[in-house]
């Protein structure tokens, strides 16, 4: 327990000495004044907690000097107790207590009177203060804890802002991810109709151009009817030229994929493409000549390019430059496996197209041209031979700026290698058929069996026809022999490809064609360098096949 400060105020020492001898059990200190003065200047230096003041003083009496000593802010509450000689009338008394006393002592003194009294405010104003500690102890922790609980509070603001900026953000994302996948799933859809409907035009464009051919040979030396004819198979072939761009974006064409010398490639047609966009237009291109080469399908890069130098010549009205570069790189889009890639950039400083239109862009028969300016295919066509050859498109456009189109396109790095063991030192010639051959057509569709039926007959040929796989299975087993079989391969029950399989299990030796409106063929049909012809094909196109198919057969012979 730390010791208190005790003021003795008295003018007599003897008296001084007896409060010293009483008080000295307390084990306070004990501070002695014998004036007014003097106890004031123990007051400014010292912090009291209990006073004694003897009430007659010469100088100043008791009384005085307690009302003096209560005006100081430091001692308005330090008890102060008085000590008389004489007895005191009461009104007395009530001076004291008014100028701020709290206690009377008379004298004589009862030494455990005093002794008593003076503990309890010394033990007062220990406990007092004691509690001033613990309150100023209590604000400080509460006003740290209230610092703790504010950055608390912060920090949950922040991590409040940070979690819904979190959930925004993986909102976005998700949002585009349901939008893309949406898209892919619209493509898809779009693709497989576009595949089926281009399937069932090139049967159509098949019978059309197949009759149109043979009833030109057959008209009689007629100019106004041979240019009649002439102009209907053209417009056929126009429309063969639009199924391609449709099996294109479908990813049902056929393609050939091989090393491509891209800078070769481009120079090989630029005449082309420079008369494509005209004289207005300059072309301009950034081709290195060590670029690792391609594998793709030449003639529809070729055929995707002359797409994407028309768009650029359509989107410079006024003239303009369209930009052709190449460039190996490392960064590339999301989706495409790994692997090194090309990026052919396309770039025209056109109109350009904004968002909306962009985001449009790639669609099948979309298109900002006018009725009979386009077919909406081209850039469909492109994105089609990009997926199908393994890579990948983007289309980038500002309004006024003008539009790049950039193509990822796998490197043929590892296919050159195996293709090479498997190229032929030397090939024969083709011989063409020069006797009749016994020929079975297989095809669902009588329009194309009739029309390849004709052209078999005009060679000098032997057709017969089966509507299905199952009828000319039934051909055989029946005996009846052929030299070669023509079948298309989309058909009900059993595929071209199925009786492709069977026939050669049965008839090693049998040569078998086969015929689709697109590619459907899996890889792991077992089939081999299976001879195949794309409808809608030429008799041209149908003699060749026929001699390469008996060419190989004399080979393995």
């Amino acid at each position: 327990m730390n010791p208190v400060n005790i003021l003795l105020v008295d003018d007599q020492p003897a008296k001084l000495l007896s409060y010293e001898v009483i008080l000295e059990e307390l084990e306070e200190n004990l501070i002695k004044a014998q004036s007014a003065r003097e106890a004031f200047e123990h007051l400014l230096r010292t912090e009291i907690a209990v006073i004694l003041v003897d009430v007659c003083m010469p100088e100043q009496d008791g009384f005085e000097l307690v009302s003096m000593i209560r005006q100081h802010p430091r001692y308005q509450n330090t008890p102060i107790i008085f000590v008389s000689a004489v007895m005191l009338a009461e009104p007395d008394r009530l001076r004291g207590y008014a100028v701020g006393a709290v206690d009377y002592v008379s004298v004589p003194i009862v030494p455990e009177v005093l002794r008593a009294k003076v503990r309890v405010f010394a033990d007062l104003y220990r406990k007092t203060r004691e509690l001033e500690r613990l309150n100023a102890d209590l604000e400080a922790r509460v006003h740290q804890r209230t610092a703790e609980l504010e950055a608390s509070a912060i920090q949950l603001r922040q991590l409040n802002e940070e979690l819904e900026q979190r959930i925004d953000q993986r909102t976005r994302e998700r949002e585009e991810a349901l939008a893309q996948l949406f898209e892919a799933q619209k493509l898809d859809t779009i693709g497989h109709l576009t595949g089926g409907v281009a399937h069932d035009f090139n049967n159509l464009l098949m019978a059309v151009l197949g009759s149109l051919s043979l009833l030109k040979k057959r008209l009689p030396a007629d100019e106004r009817s041979e240019r009649l004819v002439t102009n209907a198979i053209q417009a056929a072939e126009r429309g063969t030229a639009l199924t391609q761009r449709l099996l294109a974006f479908a990813r049902r064409q056929e393609l050939k994929p091989q090393a491509v010398d891209f800078l070769r490639l481009f120079e090989n047609i630029e005449d082309l493409l420079a008369k494509a966009v005209g004289p207005r237009v300059e072309i301009r291109k950034c081709i290195p000549a060590d670029l690792a080469p391609l594998l793709v399908d030449s003639n529809q890069l070729e055929l995707a390019l002359l797409n994407l130098f028309v768009n650029a010549r359509d989107a410079l009205e006024s003239g303009g430059a369209v930009t052709v570069a190449a460039a190996a790189e490392e960064a590339r889009p999301t989706g495409l496996a790994g692997g090194n890639y090309i990026k052919i950039s396309v770039s025209d400083d056109g109109e350009g197209m904004d968002e909306a239109t962009v985001l449009r862009a790639a669609e099948p028969f979309f298109t900002t041209k006018g009725i009979g300016k386009g077919t909406g295919l081209g850039l469909s066509m492109v994105h089609g031979l990009a997926a199908q050859s393994g890579g990948s498109i983007q289309i980038s456009s500002t309004r006024g700026k003008g539009t790049t189109v950039s193509l990822w396109l796998p490197v043929a790095e590892s296919f050159t290698r195996a293709q090479a063991a498997d190229v032929p030192t030397a090939a024969e010639p083709v011989k063409p058929v020069s006797r009749s051959l016994a020929i079975l057509v297989v095809d669902d569709d009588a329009l194309v069996r009739t029309g390849t039926v004709a052209m078999l007959e005009d060679l000098g040929h032997l057709p017969r026809e089966a509507s299905s796989a199952s009828q000319a299975l039934e051909f055989f087993a029946g005996g009846q022999e052929c030299d070669l079989v023509i079948t298309d391969h989309a058909m009900p029950g059993m595929t071209g490809a199925e009786l492709a399989r069977h026939l050669r299990a049965a008839f090693p030796n049998l040569p078998v064609i086969l015929a689709s409106g697109y590619v459907e063929l899996a890889e792991d049909q077992g089939l081999g360098r299976l001879l195949r012809m794309t409808k809608p094909f030429t008799q041209e196109q149908l003699q060749a096949a026929m001699d390469e198919a008996l060419r190989d057969k004399v080979a393995a012979a």
